[in-house]
């Protein structure tokens, strides 16, 4: 079967018995390479795949006889169908065709078939039963086998590094081509995906992993094709521009992940005697309090002869505590968005006087007994910190963002 996109009406695969995978591969003038992996492909899954299945060839534009090509193949097995997207871009290509496709799960991987296809059915497999959301091909999981240059190896691993340390990614390798989605998941998720070209891949998975939803890994076994067409410099600063507008999106608090992690049942699993997400919230409170407490005991040493202990310990802790509110607000209770704004840190600073009073109240009650070395003073400082920051837990939790958690 053949559709195309060369008219002003937009088709979807014909609607004949559903099959369980779609297997989509991308394509921009591979004239020469797309009938040999399709039809080794075909073979592939004719022979080792136990469930019906479909390829669809996505031509995006192509300039040359590609979507020639694809025509004929989609005449000649039946199992294989085309589209043609007047339009370039792989991300394009890979929305429409897995948002018209009436398959259960859907893949796509690249026309030089560098993955080899035994990683197929484990990829698919937790998507079959329901257990994950979305499924990968990784070429940097232990027990991957890959081969490559150093050039590519570099660019990949570090790209990856990028991600996780920009956007926290935990999966391993965004760009591998070799990926799964189950289809009632890609209904809800792609239509926050706006990248068209290769970052599609990376915005999908990071919105997904930031969902909640579960992403499956599979190792593979991975050769380099050497007569790669991807413009390295051109898509390194297409994925740069990319990553600054994904953190811009999930900075502005824009996304409906919540709703997202809700409708496919991916919240976090309910404890009894322990109310819903203070587990999480208590570690990340931690976190930014070891470094606001850190923090404070710099400015503290460092304004202690200038201004004196009470001085000190003003200045200290309303700097610290406006940046505790600050981080607090977007890390621990996960607050987007400028809306009351204002009035949490309002709040805060409320927050920040009880903790003033306690701290410098400790402070007072020392130098009532004796003149103490500043090592004693910042003992006591830590313990006095300690008990303001349960109290700043308890208020921030229960009074500043209640209405954020109900």
């Amino acid at each position: 079967m053949s559709l195309s996109t060369l008219s002003e009406h937009e088709q979807g695969p014909a609607k004949t018995v559903a099959p369980v995978l779609d297997v989509v591969v991308p394509v921009y003038n591979e004239e020469i390479d797309l009938e040999p992996c399709v039809r080794r492909l075909h073979d592939y899954l004719s022979a080792e795949f136990p469930y019906r299945f479909r390829i669809t060839i996505a031509d995006n534009a192509s300039t040359d006889s590609t979507a020639q090509v694809a025509r004929q193949l989609a005449e000649s097995l039946s199992e294989v169908a085309s589209v043609h997207l007047n339009q370039k871009g792989r991300g394009r290509a890979l929305n429409y065709v897995w948002t018209h496709s009436d398959a259960a799960v859907l893949a796509y991987m690249d026309v030089d078939l560098s993955t080899d296809l035994g990683a197929l059915l484990p990829l698919v497999a937790p998507l079959i039963s329901g257990h994950s959301d979305l499924a990968i091909g990784s070429r940097l999981a232990r027990g991957s086998r890959v081969v490559r240059g150093a050039k590519r190896e570099f660019i990949s691993r570090s790209y990856n590094l990028i991600l996780r340390s920009t956007l926290a990614a935990r999966f391993s390798d965004a760009q591998c081509g070799f990926k799964a989605i189950r289809a009632d998941v890609a209904a809800r998720l792609l239509p926050m995906v706006e990248d068209t070209g290769w970052f599609f891949d990376t915005e999908m998975l990071v919105l997904a992993e930031r969902a909640g939803l579960r992403i499956h890994e599979v190792p593979v076994d991975w050769v380099d094709d050497p007569d790669s067409r991807v413009d390295i410099v051109a898509t390194a600063l297409a994925d740069l521009r990319g990553i600054a507008r994904l953190t811009r999106a999930l900075g502005s608090g824009r996304l409906p992940l919540a709703a997202l992690r809700e409708q496919l049942g991916r919240n976090p699993l309910p404890v009894a005697g322990v109310p819903a997400g203070l587990t999480g919230q208590i570690l990340r409170f931690a976190a930014v309090g070891v470094a606001s407490t850190l923090a404070y005991l710099a400015l503290y040493a460092l304004l202690r002869t200038g201004v004196g202990a009470q001085g000190a310990n003003l200045i200290a802790l309303l700097i610290t505590a406006i940046a505790n509110t600050a981080v607090n607000r977007r890390v621990t209770f996960q607050v987007r968005g400028s809306h009351s704004a204002w009035r949490h840190h309002a709040q805060g600073l409320v927050v920040f006087g009880i903790g003033l009073g306690l701290t410098s109240g400790s402070l007072a009650l020392l130098h009532l007994t004796t003149a103490p070395a500043t090592a004693v003073e910042l003992a006591v400082l830590v313990l006095a910190n300690l008990v303001a920051t349960g109290v700043r837990f308890l208020l921030m939790r229960t009074w500043v963002f209640r209405a954020v958690r109900a």
